[in-house]
């Protein structure tokens, strides 16, 4: 695994992991964390429909960005460790759904890299990441 992503309320080996923040705010009593604004959803992110929040996240937070930068960026932040990408969604399986999702998604397509759930890798990368809104995932598909 180079990049892995998680939520904020998973504990994670600080010895293998660098946590990095990819939310727009971070939940009280957090420590050892770095944050990458880059990648935190706009202004929007609790207000539109998940087909426009996914239209929107990808125009306006990850179109601009060149995928290898982002990627450097996070190792370069994260001192030899697996940067991990953080926010506020549950890690299990379920109806909660996350940006973390889209950015796996996008680094598969734009970098053919996988980028796991950590503890969840059995449940796929890319189109696959279980923290993608089920309407989404593309369940199955070659990788």
């Amino acid at each position: 695994m180079t990049i892995g992503t998680s939520s904020w309320f998973v504990k994670l080996d600080p010895a293998l992991f660098a946590r990095i923040g990819i939310s727009r705010g971070v939940p009280r009593g957090q420590s050892g964390y770095r944050r990458y604004t880059k990648l935190n959803p706009g202004p929007w992110f609790n207000s539109v429909t998940n087909d426009r929040y996914l239209e929107l996240y990808n125009a306006e937070i990850l179109a601009p960005l060149d995928p290898a930068t982002v990627v450097r960026e996070l190792h370069d932040m994260s001192d030899g460790k697996i940067p991990v990408l953080l926010c506020w969604e549950p890690s299990t399986p379920g109806e909660k759904w996350c940006h973390r999702g889209i950015v796996a998604a996008w680094l598969k397509d734009n970098l053919d890299m996988d980028v796991y759930e950590v503890g969840q890798e059995k449940d796929g990368a890319g189109w696959s990441h279980p923290k993608l809104h089920p309407s989404f995932r593309r369940l199955g598909c070659a990788e």
